[in-house]
């Protein structure tokens, strides 16, 4: 139930894998790569996602202040459970589909 509990929700697999391919990401680029999500719902969720130790987050010496997430090593275990997750989907739907 924890693996549930912490990838519930829309966002959060799309997050995972956005910052997994690119690296450590400003919240502007992450809000333009991942579609359809608004400014106040990335923030909760890279903060639930903070919250559970999968992104760190770094604030920049920039002026202005420039913030940075980035997977932790904790994080990119996920790549693997994603990744299955992935193969089952499209398993799953070609059993639904009947291909």
């Amino acid at each position: 139930m924890d693996t549930i509990a912490v990838l519930s929700g829309k966002w959060k697999i799309q997050l995972i894998t956005t910052l997994n391919c690119g690296g450590a990401l400003q919240f502007m680029e992450i809000l333009r790569l991942v579609d359809g999500i608004g400014t106040k719902m990335l923030s909760k969720e890279l903060s639930d996602l903070e919250m559970n130790l999968l992104v760190k987050r770094t604030e920049m010496d920039t002026k202005p202040t420039t913030v940075k997430y980035e997977l932790t090593p904790h994080g990119r275990t996920l790549e693997r459970i994603i990744d299955e997750m992935r193969k089952w989907g499209r398993s799953h739907r070609k059993v639904v589909i009947g291909k």
